[in-house]
């Protein structure tokens, strides 16, 4: 099994990065796992108290559960990965059967913070985009999928997001095997993955 993760900020083109990489490898032969997942529980909180949370700091993930997942599916264990809901702000009740495959990709902002889960990447991704090209995607995405407002979405990034970026995710290059720059044609970066997979694979 290959694990990779793909960090990079907020609106990086993460998901862009993803799909083209799964995309060059065959059906059936990757997981994908999302860091949102892994929000910790806070059903013990109100609405309006889980509102409050700082989403983009690292003690906002179960990076626990998380490096307990990709271990059990190192060793070939389906395991149940939790499902978030960002309009609920919390984790739901429902859960998702993930089986263990030749590739499993994880992606988020925080993945490349904590040193055991690092540790647990055999391939580690940044990919790197203008703060103000981040913005602007991190505004539509926001506003058309997880039902915010603009001043909501442009006060979270003037409180938390600038600067949780500055502080934990951009430091986090310095432990990329690969930086990439966000190009949605950046087909050269995206070849040399998929070398590498392959080469990984045989």
């Amino acid at each position: 099994m290959l694990i990779i993760g793909i960090a990079g900020g907020t609106g990086s083109g993460k998901t862009t990065v993803v799909k083209q990489i799964v995309d060059e490898l065959p059906v059936g032969e990757v997981t994908v796992i999302s860091q949102d997942s892994y929000y910790r529980d806070t059903s013990h909180l109100t609405y309006e108290e889980r509102v409050k949370i700082n989403f983009d700091h690292p003690k906002s993930i179960d990076f626990e559960l998380l490096e307990k997942h990709l271990i059990a599916l190192r060793e070939g264990l389906t395991i149940e990965q939790p499902v978030y809901s960002f309009k609920e702000h919390n984790r739901l009740d429902e859960t998702v059967n993930t089986k263990p495959r030749k590739v499993v990709i994880v992606e988020g902002i925080l993945i490349l913070t904590h040193p055991e889960v690092r540790e647990l990447f055999d391939i580690k991704i940044f990919v790197h985009a203008d703060s103000d090209e981040r913005l602007i995607r991190r505004l539509k995405r926001d506003i058309a999928e997880r039902g915010r407002d603009l001043d909501e979405v442009l006060t979270r990034y003037q409180t938390t997001l600038k600067p949780m970026h500055q502080q934990f995710i951009e430091p986090t290059k310095e432990f990329a095997d690969l930086i990439i720059p966000n190009n949605r044609y950046n087909t050269v970066a995206v070849d040399i993955v998929r070398t590498i997979i392959n080469h990984r694979l045989v």
